[in-house]
């Protein structure tokens, strides 16, 4: 893959793409089966506060049309710099969270120009066994129209041990019923390219400062995948969270805010 530092030219913009805030760019990339609120809701009014965040929709999330070929990679991440850019935002960090770290390391590594920083959680360069079985299940159920299979695969994987141990089984019936409701079109596309990206190429040309987070709880991204991120990438940072699960309850993304937020200070001289 060509990855020179030659600035690349851009598509049109297309997906529908939430920007708030003022400040330094922020470029937020959200994960299979996800949104921008769903990913980053908890922090997005704290972000806002000083920085302008750009919060693209994959296709099949928020209000951005489900798409009619395969999803692939490298057109994704020029479509998210694509959204930054019409935002306002020539230069940006960017925060990716589970399939987003992947689009994230490709949009460093095919825009290095306009790249600051980077922030990976719950990430992964390629999928392990248990996403790629994930991804499969969702793909043969979805086809098969058992989305509320689907749903409860979903929410039980996203949880940590030590939540499934402890939750009652109708609390866990009314949490699959919510997953269920907001599952996007493009569930089954944004998992098909979570099973089929792979950004380990890229890695070691990533040179801009990267904090990669890992929950230590996570049951669907295994944290040694975030483990080979951090090892990838020259100089990465790398913090754990604890037995924090794939999607991240309120104290531990109390703890994220507070490090992303010092990290962003260091690695951009934004504010703290």
């Amino acid at each position: 893959m060509d990855t020179s530092t030659a600035e690349r030219s851009l598509p049109a913009p297309r997906l529908d793409t939430v920007v708030r805030g003022s400040g330094p760019g922020l470029l937020l990339a959200h994960g299979a089966g996800g949104g921008i609120e769903g990913n980053f809701g908890l922090v997005l009014d704290d972000l806002a506060r000083d920085h302008t965040l750009v919060g693209p929709h994959y296709p099949g999330a928020g209000g951005t049309p489900a798409a009619t070929a395969p999803l692939e990679l490298d057109d994704l991440a020029d479509q998210l710099v694509a959204s930054a850019v019409a935002a306002g935002q020539e230069s940006f960090a960017v925060l990716g969270e589970s399939l987003g770290t992947a689009v994230a390391v490709r949009v460093a590594a095919r825009h290095p120009e306009r790249v600051t920083a980077l922030v990976l959680t719950a990430g992964f360069a390629v999928a392990d066994p248990v996403l790629a079985l994930a991804a499969r299940l969702i793909g043969v159920l979805g086809g098969a129209g058992r989305w509320e299979e689907v749903a409860r695969l979903a929410t039980v994987s996203v949880m940590s041990a030590a939540e499934l141990a402890e939750i009652a089984p109708a609390d866990l019936d009314a949490r699959a019923a919510r997953t269920l409701a907001g599952l996007p079109p493009g569930m089954r596309d944004h998992f098909d390219l979570a099973s089929r990206v792979d950004v380990r190429p890229d890695l070691g040309s990533i040179a801009v400062p990267t904090l990669v987070v890992a929950p230590t709880g996570d049951r669907l991204v295994l944290p040694e995948s975030s483990y080979r991120l951090a090892a990838g990438i020259p100089n990465a940072e790398l913090l754990e969270l604890p037995g924090a699960a794939h999607i991240l309850g309120e104290p531990d993304r109390v703890t994220w805010l507070r490090h992303v937020r010092a990290f962003l200070a260091t690695a951009t001289g934004g504010p703290a």
